[in-house]
């Protein structure tokens, strides 16, 4: 299993971004084969925002990412105060 972990600054004010983001990509990312679980998490204090994915495979994940990256990276243009940090990291106990 794998945990695909994307986090994204909005600043002061990107709330209404990060739910339209959520409101749009949770349901394609849970479509997806070998989507585990999908959430969708923020901090308006200071804007961090992110999402968190469990995925059955490594080849699920890259997958999806191909599929999901551009729609996010879309979505992000414009109002993000630096580029996403995207990782990948292999689920040692769940």
């Amino acid at each position: 299993m794998y945990a695909r972990l994307v986090l994204y600054t909005l600043g002061s004010g990107g709330r209404s971004t990060a739910q339209a983001l959520s409101d749009e990509l949770a349901p394609a990312i849970s479509a997806l084969k070998g989507c585990e679980s999908v959430t969708f998490f923020g901090d308006d204090t200071d804007g961090e925002y992110g999402l968190f994915v469990l995925w059955e495979t490594k080849d699920d994940a890259d997958a999806a990412a191909q599929v999901i990256g551009p729609r996010l990276m879309k979505g992000l243009s414009g109002s993000v105060e630096e580029p996403p940090k995207l990782r990948l990291f292999e689920v040692l106990n769940r």
